[in-house]
C-alpha cells in the first residue's frame, strides 16, 4: 500500500467523467467545434451508481480517431461501453466504475446509433484500488490516465443557470470558501479513484483557462461539458509540500 505522500505526488504531477446525470454542453454543437467522433442524437436516462464497479469481459472493439467503443457482457448481457482511444484485447476482461448512460448515441465515423451507451473514463485488468501482477495501484492509476488524445482547451463556455464562473471564483476565492457553489466547465483530465476519489480538472476559458480541481464520486469522461455543484476549499495542504490555493469537493453532477 503506498502511503499518502506518494498519492499526493500522482496528485500534483497531474494537477499544475445517483439520480439524473445532465451533460450541460450540446453535444452536437461541441461534437462540431472539437471533432468529437461521438454526435448525441437524443438523451434520457440517468447514470449507474458512480462508485459501482463493473467486471466485464470485451466481446467486440470499434476505433475512432479519439474514442473507443468497447461491446462487453457482465453476468450474460452485453452493451457498449465508450471511453477515450484505448488498445482493447477482445476476450479479456476489464474493470471500470461509474458511467454516464446516454440514449441514441451516434457515430459518425462507423455510421451506426447506440440504442444505449455508457461513457466511462477509462478501463483496467485490476480491480480499483487493488494492486496486480502489473504493479500497484498507483501505477494502475496512471495507466488509466494515459489513454486517449489530448482535450482541446475551451475557447468560451456558456455557464448554467446559477453557475461561477471559473475565472470570479479565482479573483474572489475567499468570498466563495466554505460555500457550496457551481460551476459549468469542460473536463480536461480524470485522475480516477485516488484516495477514494475521482479527481477532475475544470476549465472555462476565464482566468486565463485556471485549471480547477475538482473531488467527486461521480465518473465523467474527458471532454465533456458539465456543471458540477459542491464545497469549495481553500489552502489545501496533502504534505510533502504539495497543496492546493483552491479546489472544490464532494461535487456532484448539477441538477
Amino acid at each position: 500500500m503506498y502511503k499518502l505522500p506518494v498519492l499526493v505526488l500522482l496528485l500534483a504531477l497531474f494537477a499544475c467523467d445517483s439520480g439524473p446525470k445532465v451533460i450541460e454542453a450540446d453535444a452536437a454543437a461541441d461534437a462540431e467545434q472539437h471533432n468529437h467522433p461521438v454526435t448525441q442524437t437524443a438523451t434520457t436516462g440517468a447514470a449507474p451508481p458512480s462508485t459501482e464497479t463493473h467486471k466485464v469481459v470485451a466481446e467486440e472493439a470499434l476505433d475512432t480517431e479519439r474514442y473507443t467503443y468497447v461491446r462487453v457482457n457482465e453476468n450474460g448481457e452485453s452493451f457498449w461501453i465508450a471511453l477515450p482511444k484505448t488498445a482493447v484485447e477482445i476476450g479479456a476482461t476489464y474493470y471500470y466504475q461509474g458511467g454516464l448512460v446516454k440514449k441514441n448515441f451516434a457515430s459518425r465515423e462507423h455510421n451506426r446509433v447506440f440504442e444505449t451507451l455508457y461513457l466511462v473514463s477509462g478501463i483496467s485488468q485490476q480491480p480499483p484500488g487493488g494492486a496486480g501482477a502489473g504493479g500497484s495501484a498507483v501505477d494502475q492509476a496512471l495507466g488509466n490516465l494515459s489513454g486517449g488524445a489530448p482535450v482541446e482547451p475551451p475557447a468560451t463556455i456558456q455557464a448554467a443557470a446559477g453557475a461561477i464562473k471559473i475565472g470570479d471564483l479565482i479573483k474572489n476565492k475567499s468570498k466563495y470558501a466554505g460555500k457550496t457553489i457551481k460551476v459549468t466547465g469542460k473536463v480536461m483530465k480524470v485522475n480516477p479513484m485516488i484516495m477514494g476519489r475521482n479527481w477532475l480538472h475544470l476549465q472555462d476559458g476565464t482566468g486565463n483557462n485556471f485549471d480547477l480541481t475538482v473531488t467527486t464520486q461521480e465518473s465523467i469522461p474527458p471532454g465533456h461539458v458539465v456543471t458540477m455543484e459542491g464545497t469549495i476549499a481553500l489552502d489545501m495542504d496533502f504534505g510533502a509540500g504539495y497543496r492546493y490555493d483552491i479546489i472544490m469537493e464532494n461535487a456532484v453532477v448539477a441538477k
